[in-house]
């Protein structure tokens, strides 16, 4: 990745919390635990998700910078929401976590050198994976699940109005 390509990046991350914020503001809160299928995940479920990752993020970023080459774990993220009872935790009290954490990792990044964008970690998953390719995940996360809220809404009316679903919402699950 080139400069300026990271400064895009960095600036889609540094931006993330205030840009599902205020697509929050969108979609009332009573439908916040609306699903479009059983193991499907409502936008409370999504919001709580968002901000487990960015723990999972903030470590996997620190262990890339300070001990390059070290291992990180992987989750699984559906096992997560249901072991960790997403449906009963608070979308507000996460929401604040995600933006601490996202802000606070935002500061450490955004001044690193640029030989430091070439540290990897590895994932389990994912293989070793440069700062780099942990940026371009990070960064585009919150953009995709903000998409999946709207899909979210989309089907939350719908049903609202006796119509089917939206299908396409199936679309939006992704690896961590």
């Amino acid at each position: 990745m080139n400069s300026e390509e990271r400064q895009a990046k960095l600036s889609l991350y540094g931006m993330a919390y205030d840009h599902l914020a205020s697509a929050l503001k969108n979609y009332p809160e009573d439908m916040w635990d609306f699903k479009t299928g059983p193991e499907r995940w409502s936008i409370r479920e999504i919001i709580v998700h968002i901000t487990d990752s960015e723990a999972n993020s903030y470590i996997r970023c620190r262990r890339a910078i300070a001990e390059p080459g070290a291992a990180v774990m992987a989750y699984d993220e559906d096992q997560w929401a249901r072991g960790l009872s997403y449906q009963d935790q608070d979308p507000r009290a996460a929401l604040e976590l995600f933006k601490h954490l996202r802000r606070m990792t935002y500061s450490l990044v955004k001044g690193l050198p640029e030989s430091a964008w070439s540290n990897t970690i590895d994932h389990p998953e994912n293989g070793i994976m440069t700062l780099d390719d942990w940026l371009v995940v990070y960064a585009n996360h919150v953009p995709e699940h903000i998409y999946q809220i709207q899909a979210t809404h989309d089907a939350w009316l719908a049903a609202k109005r006796g119509q089917p679903g939206n299908p396409a919402e199936s679309l939006f699950r992704h690896i961590q």
